[in-house]
């Protein structure tokens, strides 16, 4: 099982990566926007078993991989509880 964490930010790619587990099974990729990521998501078709979305992508930007992949890999995306919101934020703002 291959699972592919992407996280949106001033990140490259190509060089923003690293591979963990016992056969590199988890592996997060930085990706500087929603293009980007879907390049990055396509490219994992065939490769990747799962891949989940840092919580910047939010709902439409999960549906945007999901159409980029042509619904052939699971996509999930992270969230947190309203309850922590002012904390989001005040780190992202």
């Amino acid at each position: 099982m291959k699972f592919v964490y992407l996280i949106m930010g001033p990140f490259d790619s190509k060089v923003d990566r690293k591979a963990i587990g016992k056969n590199n099974n988890a592996e997060i990729i930085g990706v500087r926007n929603l293009d980007e990521a879907k390049v990055v998501a396509k490219s994992l078709i065939g490769i990747a078993d799962v891949i989940e979305l840092c919580g910047a992508f939010g709902e439409s930007g999960a549906r945007e991989i999901i159409d980029a992949t042509c619904g052939k890999i699971p996509v999930g995306f992270v969230g947190h509880l309203d309850c922590q919101n002012d904390l989001f934020d005040e780190i992202f703002s």
